[in-house]
C-alpha cells in the first residue's frame, strides 16, 4: 500500500505539472517552511474569495479548522530517491493481480461504465484502466483535506498563483453544493476523488452522470466515469482507435525518428523496417503513429497513436500512458 501511495503521488505531480507554470528544480537549499503569518494570509484570502462571490457560509465552513500542513510542503519539495526502470514500473503498476481485479471491476460495474463509454466515445476498458491506476479502483483517493492542502501550498508561495486559483476553484465547487468541505478529501497536491481531478479540471470537465444535480467524484461512480470519459473525449480521444502497441525495430533504425513529436503513416513505418514483435507486418490501417523507445532509448519500443497522446493530456508520463494502455488491453483480453 505504501508503494501504491507513492505512485499515486507521482501521478498527481505529473497532472499538476501539466497545468501549473513551470518550476525549475535546483540544488539551492529552500528556506525552512514556517507557518508564521498563515492566519493573516488566510484573512486576506477569504476577503478576496468573498469579493469573487464565494458565500460567507461556505467560507465559514470550509475554513473552520484550516491549519497549514507541513507534511504537504515536505512532499512538494521532496525529490525521488531512486528511478524505476520501465520494466520495474510496469510490473508494479500493472501486475497480474491488477489485471484480474480490473476485469472483475469492469464486470461488476459494466452498466455504469458502458453508459459513459457510449455517451462520450471512450471504451469501457480504458475507463476501468484509468480508475485502477489512479486510485486502485476507488480505494485510494487520498486522505488530505483538499482545502487545507491547497491553502498550505498557496501560502508557501513558490507556486502561489497556481495553488491560489485551485483553492478558489475548490471553494467554488463547495459553494455550488457538490461536496461538503469536510468530505472534500484528496491527495496532498489537491487532486480529488476517484478520478483524481484537480479543482480546475473538475470545473471544466466533471459531469453529473446520475442526474442528481450534483457531481460527486468521491462516491458516485456514474459521475466518476462520466467525468473521466468527458475529459478524455474533450481532449481528443478517437473512439475507433487503440492507444498503441509494442513493436520490433530494425537494427539500423534511425533514432532521429523516435519521439512523440514525429508522426508518420503506419505504411511509412512499415517501409522503414518496423514490424510487429513476432516479425509480422504492421496492421494496414490508415493512421499516423509515433515511435517511443523507453528506458532512455534502450527499449522496448512502442508504436503509439493519437489516443496515447490523449492519455498524456491526463498525465505527462510516458510510463503512465503505456501502463494505462497495457492494462486496458489486458482487461479487454487483448
Amino acid at each position: 500500500m505504501k508503494f501504491w501511495k507513492l505512485l499515486t503521488a507521482a501521478s498527481v505531480v505529473a497532472v499538476m505539472a501539466a497545468n501549473a507554470p513551470a518550476f525549475a528544480q535546483t540544488d539551492e537549499k529552500l528556506p525552512e517552511f514556517t507557518t508564521e503569518g498563515f492566519d493573516e494570509w488566510l484573512v486576506e484570502f477569504k476577503k478576496e474569495a468573498a469579493s469573487k462571490g464565494i458565500s460567507d457560509a461556505t467560507l465559514d465552513v470550509a475554513f473552520a479548522n484550516t491549519k497549514p500542513i507541513p507534511k504537504v510542503i515536505e512532499y512538494d519539495r521532496s525529490q525521488p530517491e531512486f528511478k524505476l526502470t520501465f520494466e520495474q514500473y510496469l510490473d508494479r503498476v500493472v501486475p497480474q493481480s491488477r489485471i484480474n481485479e480490473g476485469r472483475k471491476k469492469y464486470a461488476e460495474n459494466r452498466e455504469i461504465i458502458d453508459a459513459a463509454a457510449k455517451k462520450y466515445g471512450v471504451p469501457g476498458h480504458y475507463l476501468t484502466a484509468f480508475w485502477g491506476i489512479e486510485t486502485g479502483f476507488g480505494r485510494f483517493t487520498g486522505g488530505y483535506s483538499v482545502v487545507d492542502s491547497l491553502a498550505t501550498l498557496a501560502f508557501e508561495g513558490r507556486r502561489a498563483e497556481y495553488f491560489r486559483k485551485e483553492l478558489m476553484n475548490a471553494l467554488t465547487i463547495i459553494d455550488a453544493g457538490h461536496i461538503a468541505p469536510e468530505k472534500m478529501s484528496g491527495s496532498w497536491a489537491g487532486a480529488m476523488g476517484q478520478a483524481q481531478f484537480m479543482p480546475s479540471t473538475f470545473l471544466n470537465y466533471a459531469r453529473d452522470g446520475n442526474g442528481d444535480g450534483k457531481i460527486d467524484l468521491w462516491g458516485a461512480k456514474e459521475d466518476v466515469f462520466a467525468s473521466a470519459a468527458n475529459y478524455l473525449s474533450s481532449v481528443g480521444w478517437h473512439a475507433d482507435e487503440r492507444w498503441g502497441r509494442k513493436i520490433s525495430l530494425p537494427e539500423n533504425f534511425n533514432t532521429e525518428f523516435e519521439g512523440r513529436d514525429i508522426r508518420k503513416p503506419i505504411s511509412e513505418w512499415q517501409e522503414l523496417g518496423v514490424r510487429m514483435p513476432n516479425g509480422a507486418d504492421l496492421p494496414a490501417a490508415d493512421m499516423e503513429a509515433s515511435i517511443v523507445i523507453v528506458n532512455d532509448g534502450e527499449g522496448p519500443a512502442y508504436m503509439v497513436y493519437n489516443n496515447f497522446h490523449t492519455i498524456m493530456h491526463w498525465n505527462r508520463s510516458t510510463y503512465f500512458a503505456i501502463a494505462v494502455g497495457t492494462l486496458a488491453d489486458a482487461i479487454a483480453g487483448r
